[in-house]
Parts: C-alpha cells; structure tokens; sequence
C-alpha cells in the first residue's frame, strides 16, 4: 500500500508521497499509472518528500511529470511541496528543500505559500521562430526549466496544443525542448497566461514556472514593476515579485494557493 496526498496549486495538481525513511522506489511505468487520469489518481505530477543529502536544506525532493519524466523544478508543486512538509513536520515558519533546479525556501501568508525561485537565466527576446504556419516571434527563458513565451491579442483563441506543440518540439530548442507560454497583456502589470507543459504534452490549468516566465518577459518588454499579477486558464491569479538587476532579475518569488485535496492508499 502506497500513502499519497492529493494536493492543487492554482489547478495544477500532484500527488505527494512521504517517503523520508526512502523504502519507496517508483518506476516510470508507475508514475505515469499514477497520474493516469482514468486508471490512476490523475495528476500533472508526482512529488516525493525526502531527505536532504547533501545538506543545504532539511529536505529534498523527488519530482516526476505525469509521463514519468523527472523534472528539475516546478513553481506550483513547490508551493504544495512545501504545505506538506509544513502539515507532516509541523514546521514552525520558513520550509526550505532541495530540487534539481537548486534550494527553495517557502513562506506561508495565510492560505497562500510564497515561493522563492532560482536566478532566471538565458533570457532571449524577439527571435524568429520558423514554424509550418510561417514565422513566429518568440521569448525565452530559463526559470529552473525552459520557457518559451509568446504574445497573443486573445488567450482564449490560442492555439495551445497545435501551436504549443510545434514550438516544444522544434530544433530551435533541441534537444530538451520547452514549455510553451501563451500570454495576453490584460492591462499594465496583469497578464493572462496559458501554458502547453513539456512532459504533461498538453495545457495545464497553471504552470508556476511558465507564470514566471511570462511575468519577466513582460517585464523586459513592457516595463511592467512588480509584483506582476497572472491570470491562469484555473481562474486562480497568481503573484510574480522581482528585483531588476538591470541585465536580468534577483530574488524572484511566487506567490498563489496550495490546495489539499484527499489523502489516499493505492493498492499494489
């Protein structure tokens, strides 16, 4: 039998499981059984708790996209990541916790948790891409997973599989390819944003990291002063505070919901 808590962030949803004395050891055929949404819990990821190894936090984490794939990092899981730990430890303040992507440290602010994240890095704005429907402009960034951003008149008309698709997979970010952002500028410093997730391979009702993104990018383009306020497809609105260092951003922070859900036991 395998313990698990069902948890949401912004309508991005995970399965978390305790495993700090590390008895559990899950396949990818597993993970992608668990987060089936007809024959498993259903999730857009799995989230281990564990401990830290090499000691810069208190713990660790193990995260999976629901196609089985391990992933660095993951904004909404992190703000869930951390509620967890907060409920199972009962940490008194701050939580912090190790991920691929680097250490995190969690804040909770009543029923929102607020997220630090790792220096975003390889901002590229304004390149060409050429896609089977002619040429594409687009922005990217790293903000502990790679992002692809694009402007659009009207989030609800665009084309998020189709187009998302074709730009997570195209040569221009070969070989790991990218999320793929779909951001319409609602007024000065709010943005609605639509996300097709790389290991998901379909639209998310929110992505943290892709919120981030687009928020930066607004930022760059459109001057836009934190904190930056990301309408996502879940109808939640998450927060995107940074620092502006000029050649690129500091002490960059989200901030929105963690959800619990039902607790569990899946059979063997």
């Amino acid at each position: 039998m395998l313990a698990f808590t069902k948890m949401n962030g912004a309508g991005n949803d995970f399965v978390v499981v305790d495993n700090r004395d590390g008895t559990v050891r899950l396949t990818r055929e597993q993970v992608v059984r668990i987060c089936d949404r007809r024959r498993g819990v259903g999730a857009d990821g799995l989230l281990m708790l564990a401990r830290s190894v090499s000691g810069r936090a208190p713990w660790a984490w193990e995260f999976y996209n629901c196609d089985g794939s391990p992933a660095d990092m993951c904004g909404n899981g992190a703000r869930c990541f951390a509620r967890f730990v907060q409920r199972l430890t009962a940490a008194d303040g701050d939580v912090m916790f190790e991920t691929g992507a680097g250490v995190i440290t969690a804040r909770f602010e009543g029923a929102d948790v607020t997220v630090n994240l790792t220096v975003p890095r390889e901002m590229r704005l304004n390149e060409s891409v050429a896609l089977e429907t002619g040429a594409q402009i687009v922005h990217s960034v790293n903000t502990g997973v790679p992002h692809a951003v694009v402007l659009v008149p009207d989030a609800e008309s665009a084309m998020v599989q189709s187009l998302g698709a074709a730009i997570r997979y195209h040569p221009h970010f070969a070989p790991r390819g990218t999320n793929v952002n779909f951001v319409q500028i609602l007024e000065p410093g709010s943005i609605r944003v639509r996300t097709y997730e790389r290991g998901v391979e379909g639209e998310t009702l929110a992505c943290g990291t892709g919120v981030t993104a687009a928020a930066l990018v607004c930022a760059r383009l459109r001057s836009f002063a934190p904190p930056v306020r990301v309408l996502v497809q879940g109808g939640d609105t998450l927060r995107v505070s940074f620092e502006d260092a000029g050649g690129g951003f500091r002490d960059v922070r989200l901030s929105g919901p963690a959800d619990f859900v039902f607790d569990g036991r899946l059979c063997d």
